[in-house]
């Protein structure tokens, strides 16, 4: 019997009909376009807060690619609602969202987990995670037909994020996107949000993964994917991409206009 993931956030995090979900990208589209020019990009970080607070910030990655065509998509979330160690790539057989269903690369999923101490395939992470679902609309917003490798990390230990690394670097090719779900700090009032933030976007910026993980662990900035982040960069590193690009910044006070807690956001775009 055939297991699809329903999605859990339509309707609340993005628009729950398909056609308000289609206008409400094609805004954001519209209002995100760019004049950068980049080689081959092969990585992106993006939020996954409701399109109203960061689908702005989310958009202006996914423009980037939308003259581009992938054949697969792996997206790391971090996990908000469920503990659990190690990284859990999804055993079912898609995703729905309410563009439609979007098939798991199982060859992919399994060589992604064979012989893995800490990545396995199951549920754990993914019942009513939204890091994940909230990108998928975008991309099949963008693209006719391409598969997914949907990724929720557990744990954000060093241990974790290395292996996933690797393991995410042996089955890259041309046509596979890795994407990071990410928002920043939380909850600070907007200065110091800044500041903190601004260690993130340095980090990324100068594509130094290790000073990020370092900056992460030692409490200098947030990002609830950071984890994500830190697994895709050094698994794009691998494979010699050493270029990125912060894109875009902003935080929830640009729509609630309350700037006494505030939650960042970020995007950014690997490439060589």
């Amino acid at each position: 019997m055939n297991q699809f993931r329903s999605p859990s956030a339509a309707g609340y995090f993005y628009p729950g009909s398909k056609d308000k979900l289609n206008q409400q990208i094609e805004l954001l589209f519209r209002d995100t376009s760019t004049n950068n020019t980049f080689g081959k990009i092969s990585g992106l970080v993006a939020p996954h807060a409701g399109y109203i607070y960061s689908g702005k910030t989310a958009a202006f990655a996914y423009n980037t690619i939308r003259e581009r065509n992938y054949n697969n998509v792996i997206i790391i979330s971090p996990s908000h609602r469920e503990y659990f160690e190690g990284s859990c790539v999804y055993n079912g057989d898609g995703y729905i969202t309410p563009l439609g269903t979007l098939e798991v690369n199982k060859e992919l999923a399994d060589k992604l987990t064979v012989g893995s101490k800490t990545i396995f395939q199951g549920l754990k992470g993914h019942g009513r995670e939204h890091g994940i679902e909230v990108h998928l609309p975008f991309l099949q917003f963008m693209f006719p037909e391409f598969k997914i490798i949907p990724v929720v990390m557990g744990d954000q230990s060093e241990l974790n994020i290395n292996e996933l690394a690797d393991k995410i670097a042996g089955i890259l090719d041309d046509k596979t996107l890795v994407v990071a779900s990410s928002d920043l700090s939380h909850f600070y009032p907007r200065y110091l949000a800044n500041e903190l933030d601004s260690i993130v976007a340095k980090r990324i910026g100068d594509y130094d993964y290790e000073g990020l993980l370092y900056d992460l662990e030692h409490k200098k900035c947030e990002a609830c994917g950071g984890g994500p982040i830190v697994a895709m960069m050094k698994s794009l590193n691998l494979i010699n991409n050493k270029n990125s690009l912060v894109l875009h910044r902003s935080d929830s006070g640009d729509t609630t206009g309350d700037i006494n807690e505030v939650v960042g956001y970020l995007s950014a775009a690997i490439y060589n």
